[in-house]
């Protein structure tokens, strides 16, 4: 028998150590039939949760704000979920798309997490108020475990064990992540100045080339000098390119990885 503790917010202890709401996320849980409100459910609170989060952002998502979007009390959202943060998890949960299928064999390691790393940019990419909530664990929901359960079948065959293909799945998801956050920072900082990456960087160089001297700051005189700064291509073309540079320097490290394995077979 399981004892019944305080958990998250302070709601029921369960046997997987999750919150009750997420249990029936995983579909180990009834759907409860009664409720505060009539119609109430956990789908229409998430679903709502969502939209506000679509619309404006994360901020604007609160236990109070969602219930007066529901048209219910912000004390009857607590019957379904224990805290914001829950909500939060299971908000991501209800947005995410699912993974890629495993791509062919014949494929290898390194076709199948270009696949999966792609995917999970996309998805950031095209919800990224899921970029502002704060990381609380490792992934748990239903979502987050599948995407989790394809990085680690895409290396299979690698040779690789469970510990490093754990690390290879984090130190990507994190290359990702940070990508993103970098690009939605600085789309809303460009917005918010009325600014095209294009002028910022032009700026930039001028300021560069103000503060700098090629006594002092050598290095840097010659990436003045080059055309880094030029900026030919269209922002997005341009950060697709410093992604996709950066993610294969990651998979050649991994690829040494892999290599150095495999000879101590």
């Amino acid at each position: 028998m399981v004892r019944k503790e305080s958990g998250p917010g302070g709601g029921e202890e369960t046997a997987s150590g999750l919150p009750v709401s997420l249990e029936r996320a995983w579909g180990l849980r009834e759907r409860p039939v009664k409720g505060p409100k009539p119609g109430l459910t956990l789908e229409r609170i998430v679903a709502a949760a969502v939209a506000l989060a679509e619309a404006e952002g994360l901020g604007a998502v609160s236990m109070g704000r969602v219930a007066k979007e529901l048209g219910a009390s912000t004390m009857s959202l607590y019957r379904y979920v224990d805290t914001k943060g829950e909500l939060y998890l299971l908000m991501q949960d209800a947005a995410s798309d699912d993974p890629p299928s495993l791509p062919p064999a014949e494929g290898g390691w390194r076709a199948g997490l270009t696949r999966w790393v792609i995917g999970l940019r996309a998805m950031y990419h095209s919800h990224l108020w899921m970029l502002r909530i704060p990381l609380s664990g490792p992934p748990a929901s239903p979502q987050s475990v599948a995407w989790m359960e394809y990085g680690l079948a895409a290396l299979d065959g690698s040779g690789l064990d469970e510990a490093e293909r754990l690390g290879v799945v984090t130190l990507l998801s994190g290359y990702v992540r940070q990508e993103a956050t970098l690009m939605s920072d600085l789309d809303a900082a460009y917005t918010a100045n009325g600014l095209t990456p294009d002028v910022v960087l032009r700026r930039y160089a001028r300021t560069l080339t103000h503060l700098t001297t090629p006594e002092r700051n050598p290095a840097v005189t010659r990436l003045l000098n080059s055309d880094v700064f030029a900026y030919a291509a269209g922002p997005d073309e341009d950060a697709d390119t410093d992604f996709h540079f950066g993610l294969e320097r990651v998979l050649d490290g991994v690829a040494a990885l892999v290599e150095r394995r495999t000879r101590e077979v």
